[in-house]
């Protein structure tokens, strides 16, 4: 015979167990003290100033492109890297500015989600807090939604103004008044596309035929003067990625075939350096090794530059992603190191910490850090911050 005793509430406190006439009684622990009650909204703030490990991570969510968002991670928390989110819907582009303590996000919305009218607008989110804050609304529904690049929304003017690429498909760009939160000028584009800023108050475009078109602005926002350079990139032969490493004024592009060529931006009008070079050769290659990624090149605060290298390279190769990261030191002309990568990744970046990492975004949404230094693997944030992270933004 066995019997069982319950104390009031459904608290199980004593078991007891009679055998053969006998019985004996067997004390069971309590349930824990409950949890204390919680107080709802419970909302933390980060720190004002952000730590050097943590970056920004965009998560361009491929099957759900009007749900995109921007992730604040720490790359040396590998158990709750994820800090918080900002909204980046339809194609978002994301400038970041600490000094002002804001995040922008350039974004587009409809009022049936996917359909219906159409409003683009930069939203204004405070870093302390993740919340918006304010916001512009940008003209004309204009404002280029393509895969995210972070040279279709730059700044100028010392970061009080914003450069906003648009597409129709005439391509023009929109300066803004970020202070002031309004629209100052729109500045048509010849054939040409991307944002690079240019002087004090400006910017160049690379155009289709090969040239780069620069443009400075007046005090209004407006185009004071522009220039096009001739035949700044080979695009038959060697064609540039889009998005280059900026190192101090100059910014260092590679090509789909691993040429390297610095422009010095620190004029009114883009100068090419002279002196093109290559980030190496190696063997194993299948058939051959070559740039690949979304965010494909990289620079440390030393100016080593970082490039995203694959063995699988061929023509159509060029967003593929890598399995290495080739470390190239632009006054030697030379390579210095080879990074073997965990998994094929499309993006990386390289940490402003004393001792820098490498972050490197996967394919399957896997993030890992390494040792910039040594090339060392030091940890995984798994697939945790984001289901398609494809740039990395490194707060400066």
């Amino acid at each position: 015979m066995r019997s069982f005793a319950l104390a009031a509430g459904l608290s199980l406190s004593v078991l007891a167990l009679s055998i053969g006439g006998s019985g004996t009684a067997i004390a069971a622990p309590a349930f824990p003290t409950p949890l204390p009650e919680e107080t709802l909204p419970s909302v933390a703030k980060l720190p004002a100033q952000w730590p050097a490990s943590w970056v920004l991570i965009h998560d361009f969510r491929f099957m759900s492109i009007v749900d995109g968002r921007i992730a604040v991670v720490d790359t040396a928390d590998p158990v709750r890297p994820l800090k918080g989110l900002v909204r980046a819907a339809q194609f978002a582009n994301m400038l970041v500015s600490p000094d002002r303590g804001e995040i922008y996000t350039a974004e587009t919305f409809y009022t049936r989600l996917s359909r219906g009218e159409r409003t683009d607008a930069i939203t204004i989110w405070d870093m302390a807090t993740l919340e918006p804050k304010g916001e512009i609304v940008l003209p004309g529904g204009k404002r280029q939604q393509s895969v995210t690049y972070p040279h279709l929304f730059q700044f100028t003017n010392g970061g009080k103004w914003a450069l906003i690429a648009n597409f129709t498909p005439a391509q023009s760009v929109t300066v803004v008044d970020l202070a002031a939160r309004k629209i100052l000028n729109e500045i048509d584009l010849p054939g040409c596309a991307q944002i690079y800023p240019t002087g004090e108050r400006g910017f160049t475009s690379l155009c289709a035929d090969g040239s780069a078109f620069s443009v400075t602005l007046d005090d209004k926002g407006a185009a004071a003067s522009s220039k096009t350079v001739l035949k700044v990139q080979d695009i038959d032969r060697q064609p540039l990625f889009g998005t280059p490493a900026i190192v101090g004024k100059t910014a260092w592009f590679v090509s789909f075939y691993g040429m390297i060529q610095g422009f010095d931006l620190s004029g009114a009008v883009i100068r090419p350096l002279p002196g093109s070079f290559s980030v190496g050769s190696a063997e194993g290659g299948q058939p051959e090794w070559r740039p690949g990624g979304w965010e494909v090149i990289h620079a440390d605060a030393a100016g080593r530059l970082y490039v995203l290298m694959s063995p699988y390279g061929k023509e159509g190769s060029h967003k593929d992603g890598g399995t290495e990261v080739w470390v190239v030191d632009p006054v030697k002309k030379a390579r210095v190191q080879r990074i073997a990568l965990k998994g094929q990744s499309v993006a990386i970046a390289v940490t402003r910490e004393e001792q820098p990492h490498l972050v490197a975004a996967r394919a399957d949404g896997v993030v890992d850090v390494y040792d910039a230094g040594t090339g060392a693997f030091v940890r995984t944030l798994g697939a945790n911050v984001g289901a398609n992270p494809i740039m990395i933004t490194v707060p400066r």
